[in-house]
């Protein structure tokens, strides 16, 4: 498999080298341990992956108003196995169902394309799965910014402001056509929703493993806020 984890965004602090007086930014990323839910197969999907889930949910509370995040039925379900009538017809049709890793339901669930042999369901992957990885890819979702102008959303330079600019210095400009095409493209770039979108940060540098307490030190910055759910996998990149 792709040597991978599934983690969350802790905060960026800084390393300083007394040998050579360079202080390193670094990301602080809480890392695994995860747990092997499913193996994807060619034979069965159509394709190889492990998928992984991190950090537990709770189970369902008897108070229906505290219900919005816990786990459901389904959810558990599909980490146990849960005698159901529609698993009691299959089994009696003499159809296998899949291996069950029998944990509690997880928040965040990803996969990680790649071979699987040597992986088990119900196996736990830490942080040492990335020792001999030197750089990393790291996803996650942007901070979301909503409604935003062209000048916080693509660096426009804005209007000036003097010689009969009024009230439209952060403005666009004209965004119109002539009398052909007498519309305005597709992909202009104009005001609207910036942020909360997937995004990758590639080839960033591992500064550091710390097993004991799960953590992960990136050289640099992760996408995503403090808090902020991270799948960090070994680059392809040279």
């Amino acid at each position: 498999m792709t040597k991978g984890i599934l983690g969350r965004k802790v905060g960026m602090t800084q390393v300083f080298d007394p040998e050579t007086g360079v202080a390193t930014p670094v990301t602080v990323v809480e890392a695994g341990p995860c747990k092997v839910l499913q193996l994807r197969t060619d034979e069965r999907d159509g394709y190889s992956a492990v998928q992984l889930g991190f950090e537990d949910k709770k189970r369902p509370a008897k108070d229906r108003r505290s219900r919005q995040s816990q786990a459901a039925r389904s959810e558990r379900g599909h980490v146990a196995d849960i005698k159901s009538k529609r698993s009691s017809t299959l089994a009696a049709k003499g159809v296998e169902s899949p291996a069950k890793a029998g944990c509690e339901p997880k928040k965040f669930i990803r996969e990680l394309r790649g071979e699987t042999e040597g992986v088990e369901v119900g196996q736990d992957i830490g942080v040492a799965v990335l020792e001999e990885v030197a750089r990393v890819d790291v996803i996650g979702v942007s901070k979301g910014r909503g409604f935003a102008g062209v000048m916080k959303r693509h660096n426009f330079s804005g209007q000036r402001a003097t010689h009969g600019v009024k009230k439209c210095h952060r403005h666009a400009g004209g965004t119109g056509m002539s009398a052909w095409p007498s519309r305005t493209f597709k992909g202009k770039r104009m005001a609207g929703h910036y942020g909360a979108a997937r995004v990758t940060v590639r080839n960033l540098g591992l500064h550091k493993i710390d097993a004991e307490n799960n953590l992960l030190l990136i050289k640099g910055a992760v996408p995503g806020p403090n808090g902020g759910y991270l799948v960090i996998q070994e680059t392809n990149k040279k």
